[in-house]
């Protein structure tokens, strides 16, 4: 598990397609930390089918940041 507190951005060198994958949100708190975690599950095709294979865990600073990087990427903002 990873604590994701702060984003870089970086411009991709190439674009892959990707396979879909199953993903879950938790809101949670430890100790008066608000976060946001992610959990993925990988592809329908891999070995262990449900098994959780990543999890990132953004704090509201990094939320904040997504959120801001998202909405100028998706609308313009």
């Amino acid at each position: 598990m990873a604590t994701i507190r702060n984003f870089d951005f970086k411009v991709p060198e190439r674009s892959l397609k990707q396979g879909d994958a199953k993903c879950s949100i938790i809101l949670g708190d430890i100790d008066g930390e608000k976060f946001v975690q992610l959990d993925s599950y990988g592809s329908s095709d891999r070995q262990f089918v449900g098994k959780r294979s990543q999890s990132m865990r953004l704090t509201k600073t990094a939320f904040d940041q997504l959120v801001r990087f998202g909405q100028s990427h998706f609308y313009g903002k």
